[in-house]
């Protein structure tokens, strides 16, 4: 895995470390804006603020000092003052609360990991346009329900997942400013504590910090963590059901794609033959965990009063447990789109598996210009079912039946049983998606 990859950065921003050392920045923060303001001693803030590295804290110390106050800021407090020292100490989280540093730390995390989620999704569909329009004149079967309708391109199908794709980096582009931000306001939010001084310090937190400015406090209004889950889940569900795409058409039986593989890589403890599609199954899997844990964290937007405990027991770690998934899913995407395997040759032989009836509408369509629409379907429809039960090629039933042949030749049925004549608009469709999101993708702002 690379520094950019998503999961690297995930495994490492939401490690207890990585925790741990964005409650020491809050904290710092908060302090030099009270500096600066001349509400703490600019000393004390200096201590503070140079004290605030994790590497100093004891951490193994932290879970007895959790089980003995029962409480995570308290027990985490009773670790740093003492690092600080001295009168300096005493001015450690003053006039915050718990939820202020504790929201304000996630939200950093959340945005951290938003940026690697961002440019991880540019690169995933980059390598679908690329696929898309290699692919854009590649017949294959198109199906609904499961089972074999009408000729498509594969660069359609993969363009449908490029634009997918799209919509959600658009979505994470402007999500940003309306989630991250600051939490910073006191016990119920009033910044009592910090007197009218508070909007100044608010501000100087959330610069230092780079987050946002509330419009007013939100600890009881869950709503922006409610969202960035969510958006979790809907990238997961449009990367799941293009890896659900992939696992179905690697079925030996079907064989139009192969994920990635390396040598060396087993599938089966006891069939030594297997290549399974672990990587695709393990995207499906993924993204599913996503959307438990978006439903949980939307669960928990329901709180009463100014502040409670229910959201805040479990919220925090289904957020990182959401992001580490989305890290994850998003590397093996990655690899997936880049190196996915196209079989052309058999996407072709899967075309005539019906031995003609893949093209019925075809012929319906120009059968109804001379016996009505209607007619021309149950026509149709007698003569594949014919075809089914018989185990005929649909040309031979066809051109038997008089109510066909009076219409059209030999020649025009061959030809509108031809998988190539009819995949409609599906290249050019596939193309104009491809150009439309490298449109979009010049005017993107990479970090």
């Amino acid at each position: 895995m690379t520094q950019d990859s998503p999961e690297t950065l995930t495994t490492t921003l939401f490690s207890d470390r990585a925790r741990f050392q964005r409650w020491l920045d809050v904290e710092a923060s908060l302090a030099k804006a009270q500096g600066s303001l001349g509400l703490i001693p600019e000393l004390a803030a200096e201590s503070i603020s140079s004290k605030a590295r994790v590497d100093l804290l004891d951490l193994t110390r932290y879970q007895d000092l959790y089980r003995e106050s029962g409480h995570p800021m308290v027990a985490f407090l009773r670790m740093f003052q003492p690092i600080v020292g001295g009168e300096a100490g005493q001015f450690v989280h003053m006039g915050a609360t718990t939820q202020d540093i504790m929201d304000t730390a996630t939200m950093i995390a959340l945005r951290d990991a938003h940026g690697a989620f961002y440019r991880s999704l540019l690169r995933i569909e980059g390598s679908l346009l690329d696929l898309a329009e290699r692919h854009a004149d590649t017949v294959m079967v198109g199906r609904t329900h499961g089972v074999q309708a009408l000729p498509i391109t594969f660069g359609y199908k993969v363009a449908i997942w490029a634009r997918e794709i799209r919509r959600n980096i658009e979505r994470l582009e402007q999500c940003g400013e309306r989630i991250f931000v600051l939490q910073l306001s006191g016990a119920v939010g009033t910044m009592a504590a910090f007197g009218p001084k508070g909007p100044e310090i608010q501000a100087l937190v959330a610069q230092d910090l780079g987050l946002s400015v509330p419009d007013i406090c939100w600890h009881a209004s869950r709503d922006r963590f409610a969202e960035f889950a969510n958006l979790l889940a809907l990238i997961g569900g449009a990367l799941g059901r293009m890896a659900q795409e992939i696992y179905l058409l690697m079925a030996t039986e079907v064989d139009e794609l192969r994920e990635p593989w390396e040598s060396g890589v087993v599938g089966s403890s006891t069939m030594p033959h297997k290549v399974n599609p672990q990587a695709c199954q393990t995207m499906m899997s993924l993204a599913r965990r996503l959307r438990y844990d978006a439903a949980f964290v939307t669960e928990v937007m329901v709180v009463d009063h100014e502040r409670n405990l229910e959201h805040f027991l479990g919220e925090m770690e289904a957020l990182e447990r959401a992001c580490r998934a989305m890290g994850e899913l998003l590397a093996i995407a990655e690899r997936v789109a880049r190196g996915l395997t196209v079989n052309t040759s058999t996407m072709r032989r899967n075309l005539h598996l019906l031995k003609g009836l893949l093209l019925s509408e075809s012929v319906m369509i120009e059968l109804g210009r001379h016996v009505g629409k209607q007619t021309a379907h149950e026509i149709v429809y007698e003569d594949a079912m014919d075809a089914i039960q018989g185990d005929e090629s649909f040309l031979d039933v066809l051109l038997a039946d008089p109510r066909v042949n009076e219409y059209l030749a030999k020649d025009q049925v061959e030809l509108l049983l031809d998988p190539d004549r009819y995949v409609g608009l599906a290249a050019q469709m596939a193309r104009d998606a491809v150009s439309l999101s490298r449109l979009a993708r010049s005017r993107d702002v990479v970090a």
